[in-house]
């Protein structure tokens, strides 16, 4: 029992750490990323549908991105989706391809990226935390209800610590790397 519970926070921490790589990779560099287009949602044909299931992505150069739609009919319904979205796009079209040229970052607005970038990473750690807590949770409840020996609870509390503190230096390396990312120029 006390191995299915730190199985399953370590499978949940993991978890965490990938939706922090999701939501830092959705930040924009000031460098093409497909990866920034990875959250907006195209109304197509009355659902909301995600960008990458009706598109391929190319990169010609640092700076453009071209959008080519599956199913031209779509492209309108595109190009909306990306003038609406949060991730500041200026998309133009040509009647084939959606066309997305990337500006320069100003040291300002790098600046709030890092740190919308850092509030992302506090969230993963806190939810890394709560999966942790959780885990201590069952497995002083297993020692109180005499399922586990004490010594096996303490055994398995230093294992889910060890196993909370890797995952949590893992976020802060990839905060790091982000951080590094959004300063340079």
């Amino acid at each position: 029992m006390i191995e299915e519970t730190l199985l399953e926070a370590e499978e949940k921490m993991d978890k965490a750490v990938e939706v922090a790589k999701d939501d830092f990779s959705s930040i924009r560099t000031g460098r093409a990323n497909p990866g920034l287009y990875n959250k907006v949602l195209v109304d197509y044909y009355g659902s909301p549908t995600p960008l990458q299931q009706l598109a391929s992505f190319a990169i010609p150069d640092a700076r453009t991105i071209l959008i080519t739609p599956f199913d031209k009919t779509a492209l309108r319904d595109i190009e909306r989706a990306l003038s609406d979205s949060e991730v500041g796009a200026n998309p133009s079209n040509d009647g084939n391809v959606i066309r997305i040229t990337i500006p320069d970052l100003t040291q300002e607005r790098r600046k709030e990226y890092v740190k919308i970038v850092k509030t992302k990473g506090e969230d993963a750690k806190i939810s890394i935390r709560n999966i942790r807590r959780k885990a201590k949770e069952t497995l002083d409840k297993l020692v109180k209800d005499g399922e586990a020996g004490e010594d096996e609870g303490s055994r398995a509390e230093k294992e889910l610590d060890a196993l909370t503190k890797a995952h949590v230096d893992g976020i802060d390396e990839l905060l790091k790397r982000k951080e590094a990312e959004l300063l340079e120029v």
